[in-house]
């Protein structure tokens, strides 16, 4: 007879919640971790639709092997209220037909804030996943989202101790904070070897790879925050800058569709025309992260290159006045350089000068954090059962 634990029969599944691009890399190595723990945890993975372009989605879901969602919400875009009350009011009666052990929601994205107050109404377990990470702007919608997830959440798992910091501040009891290191690292170095080479993804963009042959090598540069590319006042000096960076080295610029909208609205398009800046669509994860992994420096206003340039050990520039990793620039490759151009200028001076950030690989970002997850939680989830189990 084994001994082997199940799981019981009258404990319902974990709900896993995505809902953009930054999930699927979070979520991906969860799952299979949850498939290969022993006993292995049931789930029913949610996707909300908040991310709707059909195309990469069908994409990351195939790169980052991720099973096909159980439930597609298809809530598409919205103001971020509308979009919010939207997840809310389709994900209530998922929760009501599966009865779920617990939802797990990764990251900061709307759908993350609005399945975890959904939960809050129906007195069902919330997990967050990369909890306690803060910028200090609350005008950050991102910013709002974590506050208010890490407030309701009933088991926090952590990328850096910083974070432990954060919540011991807002009030959040230590015995519900878990530090597991970074799942999005999970993905990085399980997959590093799949990924594409830089002249695979360029020659299937349609452009000849000798482009970006440079003794330099090349850059990578995203822009896709509202406070870079939404006003023209801030994007123009920002691609002026680029363009000067480009008669460096090749730099190759893989486009999000809201600021290839706003460099057409604006009439923008000159500023590069011309130029070594090499314009790709939006890129699948494979793509993306050999593009990372071969640049000289990367150039972004994004947060999870953040982490994947400190893992890869690429030297990045990124284009905001804070962080909510700052892991990355104490320890990692990361410099904060805000809008400016001139402390643009500069890190690339010092990048290409030999006098950039080296940095260090930070502490359990070690392709683990995702066992880690599905070790603690089966524990504290079996603990709970079987306290409801006995009788009073």
């Amino acid at each position: 007879m084994s001994n082997e634990l199940v799981w019981p029969a009258d404990l319902g599944p974990v709900v896993c919640v995505v809902g953009a691009r930054p999930n699927f890399m979070k979520m991906a190595p969860i799952l299979r971790a949850f498939g290969g723990h022993r006993p292995a945890v049931p789930t029913l993975l949610v996707h909300t639709g908040q991310h709707y372009d059909n195309d990469m989605n069908d994409r990351l879901f195939v790169d980052l092997r991720l099973p096909h969602p159980d439930v597609n919400l298809e809530v598409g875009s919205g103001t971020h209220a509308v979009q919010t009350a939207e997840v809310m009011r389709r994900f209530e009666p998922v929760v009501d037909a599966h009865r779920p052990s617990c939802v797990l929601v990764v990251g900061d994205v709307n759908s993350t804030l609005a399945c975890t107050l959904v939960c809050a109404k129906k007195g069902v377990p919330v997990v967050h996943v990369e909890a306690g990470l803060r910028s200090y702007d609350r005008a950050m919608p991102e910013e709002i989202n974590r506050l208010l997830t890490d407030q309701i959440a009933d088991r926090l798992y952590t990328t850096e101790r910083s974070a432990h910091t954060n919540l011991a501040r807002e009030g959040v009891a230590e015995e519900r904070v878990r530090f597991v290191g970074n799942v999005m690292i999970d993905s990085l170095l399980s997959n590093r070897e799949f990924a594409h080479s830089p002249a695979k993804s360029l020659q299937m963009a349609g452009i000849d790879p000798a482009v970006v042959d440079d003794p330099l090598g090349y850059g990578v540069v995203t822009l896709h925050r509202p406070s870079n590319v939404d006003r023209a006042q801030t994007l123009a000096p920002l691609l002026t800058v680029l363009r000067e960076v480009a008669d460096r080295l090749p730099l190759i610029f893989a486009l999000h569709p809201r600021t290839r909208a706003n460099i057409e609205r604006f009439g923008l398009l000159e500023l590069l025309a011309g130029s070594r800046i090499v314009l790709l669509p939006p890129q699948g994860y494979l793509e993306m992260l050999g593009l990372l992994a071969g640049a000289r420096l990367v150039l972004s206003d994004s947060g999870g290159l953040q982490e994947e340039t400190t893992a890869l050990g690429v030297p990045c520039l990124t284009i905001r006045d804070n962080t909510e990793r700052p892991i990355t620039v104490e320890q990692g490759t990361n410099t904060m350089v805000g809008c400016d151009p001139q402390a643009i200028r500069k890190g690339v001076d010092e990048i290409l000068g030999g006098t950039g950030k080296s940095g260090r690989i930070p502490e359990l970002w070690d392709g683990y954090a995702a066992p880690r997850i599905a070790e603690d939680l089966c524990q504290w989830l079996l603990a709970r059962h079987a306290q409801c189990q006995t009788p009073d």
